[in-house]
């Protein structure tokens, strides 16, 4: 939706924030009214991070909708697999949570499929060169 929003990334991450800022702040209210909420009560520091939480995750948001503008949607959608590649070798060759069989014939097929997609992407591309050349 952002390659084809008809707003500027500033406005257009406003407008998604601002659509949210409405259940965040009951969810907050409803933590600090069960005695759960921790902004405020935790301490200066973890009080100083939660805030600055906000910054770092929207200065890459907004980095995110300047650049998606100018890449195609299908480099995108390849793109949107490399963050939970790295959450997953993270997971199990660094952290060593259990990983099954299962689940490696699963990413094994995920990643087959994606070479597969690449590879008819690469194909098709290189017959539309062709075809322009002669």
């Amino acid at each position: 939706m952002k390659k084809k929003a008809p707003m500027p990334p500033l406005p257009g991450l406003t407008l998604e924030t601002g659509l949210l800022f409405v259940p965040a702040v009951a969810f907050l209210v409803a933590a600090e009214v069960r005695g759960d909420g921790a902004f405020g009560h935790a301490g200066t520091l973890p009080t100083i991070l939660m805030a600055g939480a906000g910054v770092v995750t929207t200065v890459p948001l907004l980095m995110f909708a300047m650049a998606v503008r100018h890449v195609p949607l299908s480099v995108i959608g390849i793109l949107q697999f490399i963050a939970p590649t790295i959450q997953f070798f993270l997971g199990v060759f660094v952290y060593r949570e259990p990983f099954s069989r299962g689940q490696l014939i699963g990413f094994g097929l995920v990643w087959t499929a994606l070479a597969v997609f690449a590879m008819e992407s690469w194909r098709q591309r290189q017959l539309m060169i062709d075809r322009f050349e002669h």
